[in-house]
């Protein structure tokens, strides 16, 4: 379906406006993929924060001009599917790696995180990103960590100390009996 001039405005402002706050892009070709499969796939993009936009590359080039991601426009090329991370870093990678794999037709293209072009093979790293759960969780580890070693110290010494008065006085204990 041909857009007129307003609905072309309409769609590069709404992923300018995207673009501004994703933290990440992936760009993957989709020529091949089945309607369910992109049913599957936008529903799953909705519910881990991916916003998932099917849209010609002139319109694309043209709404992330200003953003960190501009720096894709030359590497738009052939029918793409543009997967911007709305929530945390990882999540368009995850959705298309996953969705990769039960698709071959699905293939990573461009990559771009912190206003840097990657290679395509990079979605396999954005999608190792922890999530932000997974983050704090590990960093919860790493601050609670020095205040559990200092308590296994304070016990093992207290224990030496403790233990070995009891070790002493069991020995006697049995010799009388």
């Amino acid at each position: 379906m041909a857009l007129n001039l307003s609905q072309k405005q309409e769609v590069v402002a709404e992923l300018a406006e995207v673009a501004a706050k994703a933290h990440s892009l992936v760009a993957a070709e989709y020529a091949g993929t089945t309607v369910e499969q992109m049913t599957a796939m936008r529903k799953k993009a909705r519910e881990s924060g991916v916003f998932l936009k099917v849209v010609k590359n002139t319109l694309a080039s043209r709404a992330v001009v200003g953003t960190e991601f501009e720096v894709v426009k030359d590497a738009l090329t052939g029918p793409l599917l543009y997967a911007f991370s709305t929530e945390e870093p990882g999540a368009a990678g995850r959705l298309i790696k996953e969705f990769a794999k039960g698709n071959d037709k699905l293939k990573a293209r461009v990559v771009s995180v912190e206003g840097k072009l990657l290679p395509a093979e990079h979605v396999e790293v954005l999608a190792s990103l922890p999530t932000r759960e997974q983050a704090l969780a590990m960093l919860a580890r790493v601050l609670a960590e020095p205040a559990a070693m200092f308590a296994r110290v304070v016990k093992a010494v207290a224990d030496k100390q403790g233990g070995g008065e009891v070790a002493a006085e069991a020995p006697a204990e049995a010799e009388p009996a």
